[in-house]
C-alpha cells in the first residue's frame, strides 16, 4: 500500500523545507495558492492518504480520484479531504489556479471534532461546485487567511481557526436543508450517527495484521446496546438505506482501495475485512462488482 503521507513529507516533497512550528504541540496550519504549490517540475501527486486535513478551492477543470470514485470539476469547486480517504488531482485545464489550507487535528483540539462536520464524513462526496458569486466569497476567505498568516498578530491562529470554521459553515449552508435536517435531532438520527461513527472507526486498514471488529448489523447493534431491528429501522428512516447495505458499501470501498494500492494477497485482504474465508470475500466482491477481486486487480 502507498504509505500515508505525513505533513513533513508534504513540505519536503513540494518545498524542500519543514516549518519550525510543525511540532509545536498546538497543531499546525498553513495556507497556499495552488500555483506556488504546483511548480513546473513538481512531482506528480501520489494517490494516497494524508495524515492531515485539507480544504482546496479548485479553479478550473479538474478530475479528482477520491476513494473508489472519479469526480469531475467543470469550473470551480471546494474539495474537503480528511486523513481517512486517499485521493489525487488530475488537472484538465493547463492553467491551474486556486488556494488550499492544510491543518492537523491538533490545531482544533478543544475547539470541536472536525469529523462531526458533514464535509469531512467519509460517506459524503466532499466536492461542492461554486457559482461565480460564491467563488468570490471563498477567494476572499482564503485571502484573509493569507494576510493573517503574514501578520505578526499574537493571536493570529485563533483568527485562522475562525476563518476555517467560516469556510465550513459557508459550505454547509450552500446545500438546502432537507426535511430531515430541519427537524430536531431525534433518537433514530442519534443511533444512525453512532452506527456510522462506529463503522468508520474501523478504517483505514493500514497493515495485514489489522482486522475490523464489526461486520454485521447484529454486531453493531450489540455494541450500541440496541436491538438489531431497532438499529435497522433507525438507519432506514434516517438514510433510506439498509444497515447491511451501508456496511457492504464501506467494505467494498476499502476492498477496492486495498486491491489497487497494496500487494496483499486475496486471503490477507479477506482477513482484514473480517471474512472468515477468502471464498466468502470473493463471493461478496463478485456479487457487488460483477467480477472477481483478481480480475478487478488485473484491470487496474
Amino acid at each position: 500500500m502507498e504509505k500515508m503521507q505525513s505533513l513533513e513529507e508534504f513540505y519536503r516533497s513540494k518545498f524542500d523545507l519543514i516549518p519550525e512550528n510543525i511540532h509545536n504541540g498546538i497543531g499546525h496550519f498553513n495556507v497556499f495558492t495552488i500555483d506556488e504549490y504546483i511548480a513546473e517540475n513538481a512531482k506528480p501527486m501520489v494517490y494516497s492518504r494524508k495524515d492531515y486535513f485539507k480544504i482546496t478551492l479548485i479553479i478550473g477543470r479538474n478530475r479528482i480520484h477520491y476513494a473508489d470514485k472519479v469526480i469531475e470539476i467543470k469550473k470551480q469547486a471546494l474539495f474537503f479531504t480528511n486523513p481517512q480517504i486517499p485521493y489525487k488531482f488530475e488537472w484538465i485545464d493547463d492553467k491551474q489556479a486556486g488556494f488550499f489550507c492544510v491543518f492537523t487535528p491538533a490545531f482544533f483540539h478543544h475547539f470541536g471534532n472536525l469529523n462531526d462536520y458533514e464535509v469531512f464524513n467519509p460517506n459524503v462526496t466532499p466536492v461542492f461546485e461554486l457559482t461565480d458569486e460564491q467563488l468570490e466569497d471563498v477567494k476572499c476567505m482564503y485571502l484573509k487567511m493569507q494576510a493573517e498568516m503574514d501578520s505578526d498578530y499574537r493571536h493570529k491562529y485563533d483568527l485562522l481557526r475562525n476563518q476555517v470554521f467560516n469556510l465550513l459553515h459557508y459550505t454547509l449552508k450552500m446545500k438546502p436543508a432537507s426535511k430531515a435536517e430541519k427537524q430536531q435531532t431525534n433518537a433514530s438520527q442519534r443511533i444512525t450517527h453512532l452506527f456510522l461513527e462506529l463503522l468508520e472507526r474501523q478504517f483505514p486498514i493500514e497493515n495485514v495484521r489489522q482486522q475490523i471488529c464489526f461486520r454485521s448489523p447484529s454486531e453493531f447493534a450489540g455494541q450500541l446496546s440496541v436491538h438489531v431491528n431497532h438499529l435497522n429501522r433507525a438507519v432506514r428512516e434516517t438514510t433510506e438505506k439498509t444497515t447491511s447495505g451501508i456496511i457492504a458499501e464501506r467494505l467494498l470501498q476499502e476492498a477496492t482501495i486495498l486491491l489497487r494500492h497494496t500487494e496483499w494477497n486475496i486471503s490477507e485482504i479477506a482477513y482484514s475485512l473480517g471474512f472468515k474465508e477468502a471464498t466468502h470475500f470473493n463471493n461478496f466482491f463478485k456479487k457487488n462488482m460483477r467480477m472477481t477481486p483478481i480480475r478487478f486487480r488485473e484491470m487496474e
